[in-house]
């Protein structure tokens, strides 16, 4: 029976994959380790995902600490995700229990990938 059922996390990757700029994206586990990544039509290697997961977990837990800081009230200490954009494309961190996602995304029509995925 169980193998009838719908993947939420599956479908929800599906659903991303589907909107312009789309690039690629990564699920960690609450180690920052990468249990699952899209390789951008096999240009995004595993040992890139991993430097990318390292980098997104500091910045996410810095980024954290950092309002925590900042804010005295609980309820504006609350971090749900933390988005970054550089000249070749944007990143969204969001965490959610002991998971991590982060999606990369470019202007939609932007065909300078290459430099997305150098390392």
């Amino acid at each position: 029976m169980a193998h009838n059922q719908v993947n939420e996390v599956d479908e929800l990757l599906k659903g991303l994959k589907k909107v312009p700029g789309f690039k690629s994206y990564l699920v960690l586990n609450g180690d920052g380790i990468v249990i699952r990544w899209d390789q951008g039509d096999g240009q995004m290697s595993y040992q890139s995902a991993v430097q990318h997961a390292h980098h997104i977990t500091n910045l996410y837990n810095k980024s954290v600490a950092s309002i925590q800081e900042l804010f005295e009230d609980p309820h504006e200490r609350h971090v749900e995700n933390v988005r970054v954009r550089t000249e070749q494309y944007e990143m969204i961190i969001s965490s959610m229990g002991s998971y991590t996602l982060a999606v990369f995304q470019g202007e939609p029509g932007n065909k300078d990938e290459e430099s997305f995925y150098a390392s």
